[in-house]
């Protein structure tokens, strides 16, 4: 493949090629650094979801006992409480057991759920035995996501439980599913302008500008001088009626950087003063990994659609886990009310199987019976046993009361970032709002404090990006992938910091020198 065939590609699919050229040397390990799944996952909650699990098999075999042939019935919820109590005592010591005890007292004394509901509700689910109902996610389940969410996304705002949840296949799903029914509903047509503050994760800006959609694209540029946050320049484009909604990474991919607590007022402000009619969607998955966090969805909560995926804080990309999140109270609901009487018949239409009162209907019950294309509604719905994991997984992170598990995995990519760019010769850039989850190689900042505006000057003119990369790939099985595809100006490099292991990081930054190192020669001979 050549350089200029590297650069039509996505950078996914760059990745598979950098990995093929990588994997052809016998002489050295490939480095993949290029996929965001981290090599660390939560213990806790899935002894939980194991233990729950023991227990749901043997409920169910209570009603065919007297069958020798493996049969099981669906579980009965009367004394549910007391039987889990008794087998408490008899696998007294068993993972996961204390974790279930100490969840099912949380949810009580913290949420007011019921026990035997909560109980009821988690063996029901393991079983899997039902489709789920309701179709947006079960009622517990919802109560204990929405109070984990709150307690992660609101920091020093205060927390607030008035959003209700929808369960999707991961935060892919929910991208998929909503601007699928933005796009149905009207609320979004073709021309329209969205507005995507980047760099970005590259789905944002691929999906926006597919046929079916065929938004035009406005970039809110973040400011890799003032660390990654947005002038104050860039934020007044959203004074442009024109632009419909606007999407946000928050911590941003790849730079891997919070919002600060400025931005978010000014964008808070302005939105309250010029723009209440502006939709906005955040993508939270890296939340969890922040100091001091705040979501858009607490600063501008009307305006504002969360998406949240359990996959990286969790470690469980092969769950497929994620919510959204909306408001009671929204922007999307209010402008479907008031859209035009013609306009809004044909639209409430779509949705005549479900309810005599479509117009009704609220956004995220219209993301749902979109997500089965309507005539499914009624089986539409994340899988039961998949609910449950990512309950238990919300249950994990507010049992976690003194942040154990919190803090070793803020320790643990924050050691990898440093011993990166201790490797590379060079400070890491440090930031209280840095996350590092990921960071962004700024070739051209990284060559003039190596050897000088000069050499980086010629860097730049020489556009190395795609170069550096299939270099890496071709001398030391690093692999990496481009800022450009994330729409980053500059020629850069996305590194990963959750998939390797920590002595991985140092080969990295000692190949990416090295790479560099040549290119210094190359510049130093040609000067």
């Amino acid at each position: 493949m050549s350089k200029t065939q590297g650069k039509e590609l996505s950078p996914f699919e760059l990745k598979d090629e950098l990995i093929r050229i990588a994997s052809s040397h016998a002489d050295h390990m490939m480095l993949n650094a290029g996929r965001g799944n981290p090599n660390f996952l939560a213990t806790a909650p899935r002894h939980a979801f194991l233990r729950i699990g023991d227990f749901a098999l043997s409920e169910s075999e209570r009603s065919y006992s007297y069958l020798d042939s493996g049969f099981g019935g669906l579980p009965q919820k009367e004394n549910i409480v007391s039987r889990f109590d008794t087998y408490c005592l008899v696998n007294k010591g068993q993972d996961g057991l204390e974790f279930l005890q100490s969840a099912l007292a949380f949810a009580e004394d913290h949420i007011g759920l019921s026990r035997q509901e909560f109980l009821f509700e988690m063996v029901s689910g393991f079983l899997g035995g039902n489709y789920p109902v309701p179709p947006r996610m079960l009622q517990s389940f919802e109560k204990v996501v929405n109070y984990y969410l709150a307690q992660e996304m609101y920091g020093n705002a205060g927390s607030s439980h008035n959003f209700e949840l929808f369960a999707t296949e991961g935060g892919t799903a929910a991208m998929t599913y909503i601007f699928q029914t933005l796009h149905l509903n009207g609320l979004v047509k073709e021309k329209d302008k969205i507005a995507l503050i980047t760099p970005i994760f590259s789905p944002y800006l691929e999906i926006p500008v597919l046929p079916e959609y065929g938004l035009e694209v406005v970039d809110i540029r973040a400011d890799e001088d003032m660390g990654w946050q947005i002038p104050e320049s860039e934020i007044r484009k959203l004074e442009d009626k024109n632009i419909k909604i606007l999407c946000v990474v928050n911590p941003s991919n790849p730079p891997s950087v919070k919002m600060s607590d400025k931005v978010l007022a000014k964008l808070a402000k302005l939105v309250e003063t010029k723009r209440q009619d502006l939709m906005i969607v955040t993508d939270d998955v890296y939340a969890t990994f922040s100091d001091n966090f705040e979501s858009l969805f607490a600063s501008c909560p009307y305006n504002t659609l969360c998406v949240y995926s359990f996959s990286k804080y969790f470690g469980a990309t092969g769950w497929r886990l994620g919510v959204i999140g909306v408001q009671q109270d929204n922007v999307f609901d209010d402008a479907l009310a008031e859209m035009p009487k013609a306009k809004a018949a044909k639209v409430n239409s779509r949705y005549s199987s479900l309810t005599d009162e479509p117009k009704e209907l609220s956004f995220i019950d219209r993301l749902v019976a979109d997500s089965r294309a309507v005539a499914l509604n009624h089986t539409a719905g994340l899988s039961l046993p998949q609910q449950l994991q990512m309950t238990l997984f919300a249950m994990a992170g507010l049992l976690d009361e003194d942040e154990t598990y919190k803090n070793a995995a803020k320790r643990l990519i924050r050691r990898r970032y440093k011993l990166l760019y201790q490797a590379l010769g060079i400070e890491a850039p440090v930031s209280e709002n840095n996350v590092d989850y990921y960071t962004l190689l700024d070739l051209e900042a990284i060559g003039t404090e190596l050897y000088g505006k000069k050499f980086a000057a010629w860097l730049l003119k020489k556009d190395i990006s795609m170069d550096f990369l299939f270099r890496l790939a071709r001398e030391t099985s690093v692999v990496l992938l481009p800022g450009k595809g994330f729409e980053d100006t500059h020629p850069s490099a996305r590194v990963s910091l959750a998939n390797l292991r920590e002595h991985d990081y140092k080969s990295i930054g000692e190949c990416t020198r090295q790479v560099l190192d040549e290119y210094y020669q190359e510049w130093s001979e040609g000067s």
